[in-house]
Formats: C-alpha cells, sequence, structure tokens
C-alpha cells in the first residue's frame, strides 16, 4: 500500500519477503516455468479441439436458487446493504479524524480493493449487486421518469473499456505513489470524484457504463469470470471457472485493464525490493517523479509485452492483428488474482480484521456501534512464514497454467491449423517471464 512522506507503513501489506521462502528462489523460479511449459505440452498433446463455448456451456443451478437470486427483494436487499455501507463509512471520512485508525481508509483499501475479489470469485459479481453508483442512478431515473438501464446516449463502443483501465490506474496512483494516500483528507476527495464522475456517467450512458467505465465493477467483474456462477439468458448457470471465462466479451481497452492491475501489482513489490531501494537513496532525483514512471513504466510495460506475445503470431485472412491483445486478455486473469493471493492475502486477514475493529467506533472516541470493538487480530499467516511462502508460489503458478489453458482454448479455436500450436509460442514466452519477474519481484520485496 502507499505510505505517506514520512514512511509512515501501518498500511503495509505484512507479506513475508525472500528469507520466509522454504527453498530457494531459483528453484522456486524454475519449478514454475517447468509447469507452464509441461503444461503447454500436454495442451498440445491432448487438447486439440476447443471445449469451452460460452453460448453452450455449463447446467442450469437449482431452481429455487436461481429463483432466489433473481428476486426483487434479493436484489433489493445488496442496494439496501451498499447504500448503508456507504453512508455509514461516508460519516466517518466526513466527520471522524484523519488518522490512521479512522475506519474509512480500512474499508478503501482492504475491503473495496482487496476483499472485493475472493468474495466475487466465490459469489460472483458482487460490486455490480451492492455498487452505490448503480443505486443512486436508479433512484434519480426513476425519481425523473427514465429509464436508468439505457441513460440518454448509447455506450461509445470504441471506448470499451479504457474508462475502466484509466479509473483503476487512477487508483493504484493514489494507493502507490500518492505520498499522503494515508491521508483521509486526498482519499476523501478521490472517492467523492469518482462517485460524481459514475452518476454523470451512468446518467448520460445508463448502465452499460458501469459495465464497461467503472474500475471497481470492471475489476470485480473480471474476478468473477474465474467463479462457477455464470448467466445466459437471464438464467443462472453453474460452469467450470474456465468456461466462465471464457465468457468474457472481448472489448476495446480489456488489455489496459488487465495491464493495470497486473502491473500495478508488480511494481507493489518492486518498490520496496532491495534494488530499488537502494537505487532511489543513491539518486538526488526526486523518489515522487521515480515511482510515478516505474508504475506508469510497469503498467505499460505488461501491455506492450502482451501485446507482443498476442500479435507475433500467424491468422487467417480477414483477422486483425489489432484485436488479438484484448481478445486473449482473458487469460491474464487467473494470473492477476493469483498474484492479487500471493501479495494481498495476509494485508487482508490482518488488517481487514483490525478495519472489522474500527468500523465499531468510525468517532474514535471509544464506541461499539458494531459489536466488534473488542475482537482480537489473528496473527496466524505472518506467525507461519514457510507456509504463506509456498502458498505464495502455489497462487502464481496455479494462476499462470490456469492463463495457459484459457489461451490455449482460445488460440486452437481462432487461429489457422497451421498456426495453432506455434502461433501460441510468443504468448507462452511472455507468460514465462510473467512468472519468473512476477516471483523473483514477490520475494525480492
Amino acid at each position: 500500500m502507499g505510505s505517506p512522506a514520512t514512511g509512515d507503513r501501518i498500511l503495509a501489506h505484512g507479506i513475508g519477503g525472500a528469507k520466509d521462502l522454504p527453498i530457494p528462489l531459483e528453484l522456486a523460479i524454475a519449478g514454475a516455468v517447468a509447469a507452464l511449459v509441461i503444461s503447454f505440452t500436454v495442451l498440445a498433446i491432448a487438447w486439440r479441439t476447443p471445449r469451452y463455448d460460452a453460448a453452450t456451456s455449463g447446467r442450469p443451478a437449482p431452481e429455487w436458487l436461481d429463483r432466489l437470486t433473481s428476486s426483487t427483494p434479493w436484489r433489493v436487499w445488496w442496494r439496501v446493504f451498499g447504500m448503508a455501507a456507504l453512508l455509514y463509512v461516508g460519516w466517518a471520512a466526513v466527520a471522524g479524524k484523519d488518522s490512521l485508525i479512522n475506519p474509512f481508509l480500512g474499508v478503501f483499501y482492504v475491503y473495496v480493493w482487496v476483499a472485493i475479489v475472493p468474495l466475487s470469485v466465490f459469489f460472483g459479481p458482487v460490486w455490480k449487486a451492492i455498487s452505490p453508483s448503480r443505486t443512486i442512478n436508479l433512484l434519480l431515473a426513476r425519481a425523473s421518469g427514465g429509464d436508468p438501464s439505457t441513460g440518454l446516449y448509447t455506450y461509445p463502443a470504441r471506448l470499451g473499456y479504457w474508462p475502466a483501465a484509466v479509473g483503476l490506474f487512477a487508483f493504484v496512483w493514489l494507493e502507490l505513489v500518492y505520498p499522503y494516500s494515508t491521508q483521509v483528507g486526498p482519499v476523501r476527495l478521490w472517492c467523492a470524484a469518482y462517485l460524481g464522475i459514475m452518476l454523470i456517467g451512468g446518467a448520460l450512458f445508463g448502465d452499460r457504463f458501469f459495465e464497461r467505465a467503472d474500475p471497481f465493477e470492471v475489476y470485480s467483474s473480471l474476478a468473477a469470470k474465474l467463479s462457477i456462477w455464470g448467466h445466459r439468458d437471464g438464467r443462472l448457470l453453474v460452469r467450470s471457472p474456465l468456461a466462465n471465462l471464457d465468457s468474457l466479451v472481448a472489448a476495446p481497452g480489456l488489455v489496459g485493464v488487465v495491464s493495470v492491475l497486473f502491473g500495478s501489482t508488480a511494481f507493489d513489490s518492486f518498490k520496496d525490493s532491495t534494488p530499488w531501494v537502494k537505487f532511489i537513496q543513491s539518486t538526488d532525483l526526486s523518489v515522487d517523479l521515480l515511482d510515478n514512471l516505474a508504475l506508469l513504466g510497469f503498467c505499460v510495460g505488461v501491455g506492450l509485452v502482451l501485446a507482443a506475445g498476442t500479435m507475433a503470431t500467424g491468422v487467417g485472412e480477414g483477422v486483425d492483428r489489432r484485436t488479438l491483445p484484448d481478445v486473449f486478455a482473458h487469460s491474464v486473469v487467473p494470473i492477476i488474482v493469483g498474484y492479487i493471493v500471493a501479495h494481498y492475502l495476509t494485508y487482508l486477514v490482518e488488517y481487514g480484521q483490525t478495519t472489522l475493529t474500527q468500523l465499531s467506533d468510525p468517532m474514535s472516541r471509544g464506541d461499539n456501534l458494531l459489536g466488534t470493538a473488542d475482537l482480537t487480530v489473528n496473527y496466524w499467516l505472518s506467525y507461519h512464514p514457510t507456509f504463506l511462502a509456498r502458498l505464495k508460489v502455489v497462487a502464481v503458478v496455479v494462476g499462470h497454467v490456469l492463463g495457459v489453458i484459457a489461451a490455449h482454448d482460445r488460440a486452437i479455436r481462432l487461429l489457422p491449423a497451421k498456426h495453432q500450436l506455434t502461433g501460441q509460442l510468443p504468448l507462452l514466452f511472455a507468460m514465462v517471464g510473467f512468472t519468473a519477474g512476477g516471483l523473483y519481484l514477490l520475494f525480492a520485496a
């Protein structure tokens, strides 16, 4: 997480470094790369026809569950929960003390940014269900007699996910680079700007704007593609996570979204690594400037590597190479989730518990409004660094293997027969580089 200029690290992740790794780092990287290569080889031999099809995959969920999740009371309940949470946390943000124990900071950085990923993987697109922006837009549209789903204009298809990519970069910049990211005032201003933009966009373009431009909804919905829950023709489905992932519709800017998510997580590790710390201590250049350039470089670099790995392949007639990065961007989603687990798990578990206790005392005056103020934080993960280190490696490797499978299935569907295997090699090389570099950064911090 970001830290103020004073170097206060109270919001740090609590992730162990290379000293926690029970095996040599070089061996971990070699094993991870071998897992990718072996996975690709097995797929090339045994997986020669596409197996995932969004139009046919999955089976209907139990009828009672479908009725429940599609019912008005169920949807209203989560809308009310989202609005109540906004008002409660907003109260802490506006009237609470500007200190690190204000729960507004924990909710913003821990629950909204980190917890939303496992919640979406387990339960589907959580942010879409509780989004205060959608709820306010709905209420305003109903009050004015409009239709919240359509808005005044049609959302431009050429924009795609690019607004969400910009919004996500604005968040990670605030989190990782801005020197006052743990002060309530700047974070409150960021949230106010976000809410204002979402309401204006929703009024102009309807629900389509939230699906493509809301950074938190896009983030949550991408993670939800690895859940077992899907929809088709308004019916709740149960299907494998990879089949669900295949249903992600490619659109302009999708590669930008995954590049920001992956690149920013890598930068978060890199900025605490020994080489980077030594460099910024030995130079006369502004640390803030260097951090800004490094964050941008990581995000752009991931995008360029992914673009090169997907465009350097043989294609059939009528296929525009420029569309391939977005078409294959879905294969990076498991990698992102794997890195989030590896990088943020301790932070989520431990600081998440701290935030829960702080929520009972939003004004920092000794209240216990929710009955959680006396809970004790469990530091079990920090006390078991060997388990944590192994979990890191497993999360990263599993994420990359799933990414290879997703990319392979799409490649054999889209690429001409003579390029179905050789055409995947550039993307495989890119993923090998992501794996080796990601593991190095995780354990170099």
